[in-house]
């Protein structure tokens, strides 16, 4: 019965979600990039392989992110999938190796909580230089994982998270989003405030402002970003647009929605209505600390 309803929704879902990405290929987010870069908007660039792609085949899409943004000269970061490389040391070294060289910033996504250790695994292993991750707020764990990347030197993405801490799911998502933040706050190298909730970016900026800790924000393509980037010029702060191509339904996202349910409603929503994505009047903030 399971292959059956995947069978169908499949098709049905990618078509939903198509606006949830810049489209399938790297062009069409280096497209955006370059419109935001008009709006003085840096950009993160991220891959969403497909699920059964090898790691080489992977690691060689993020080389030809790093190359295109030197290539065109584009303010940008990679962001980086360990799963998609299956933690494979040979291909994370490639790519770390290609973007030191290139003076392109690596930022290593957040996953499960488990696979945190994966993350700091590789950046003891390559160090600072050039590197950061994301530690979601609503982790139990991200407290020490916070530590941890003040003692590495690394830059820090801060997220809600996508994914509940098994040990405590019901954790408040705003609280737990400026406990990190306050556990950065005149500590860590550099901060990105990852979110588009105005009033929390406004409180974790004030936070990082008063502690004289450099930050910037950073929106997930394609959710309004208008509210939040007023409360960051208040800051003078920079701002980096994180685009996604590729597959725009991820292959776990599927196994996810057989356990949440409403899931494939909200997504039948966007099968019908879509979202579109506008991009802001130039914003004021500062250049980002990241080109």
């Amino acid at each position: 019965m399971r292959e059956l309803v995947t069978s169908i929704a499949m098709p049905l879902l990618k078509h939903a979600t198509r606006n949830y990405v810049a489209g399938e290929t790297l062009e069409d987010a280096a497209q955006l990039a370059t419109r935001a870069a008009r709006r003085n908007l840096s950009c993160t660039l991220c891959y969403w392989n497909d699920g059964t792609e090898e790691p080489e085949v992977v690691a060689s899409e993020y080389a030809a992110i790093l190359n295109l943004l030197r290539e065109r000269g584009i303010d940008g970061a990679l962001a980086a999938k360990l799963p998609a490389l299956k933690e494979c040391e040979e291909q994370v070294d490639r790519t770390v190796s290609l973007a030191r060289k290139l003076g392109v910033p690596v930022i290593f996504d957040a996953h499960a909580p488990a696979q945190s250790d994966d993350t700091f695994r590789f950046l003891e292993l390559h160090g600072s230089k050039g590197l950061g991750l994301a530690i979601p707020g609503r982790w139990r764990r991200s407290v020490k994982d916070a530590d941890r990347a003040v003692e590495l030197g690394v830059r820090v993405r801060v997220v809600k998270g996508e994914w509940a801490d098994p040990h405590e799911p019901g954790m408040d998502l705003r609280e737990g989003y400026l406990r990190i933040i306050e556990r950065l706050a005149g500590r860590a190298a550099f901060v990105g405030v990852a979110t588009h909730d105005a009033p929390l970016a406004a409180k974790a900026m004030r936070i990082l402002a008063e502690a004289g800790t450099p930050f910037e924000q950073e929106f997930v393509f394609p959710l309004p970003i208008d509210a939040a980037l007023r409360e960051g010029a208040r800051f003078g702060a920079g701002a980096r647009l994180y685009i996604p191509y590729g597959e725009a339904w991820l292959p776990y996202s599927l196994s996810r929605a057989f356990r949440k349910p409403k899931t494939f409603y909200w997504f039948a929503r966007d099968l019908l209505g879509g979202r579109k994505f506008v991009l802001p009047p130039t914003h004021p903030g500062a250049p980002s600390v990241l080109s």
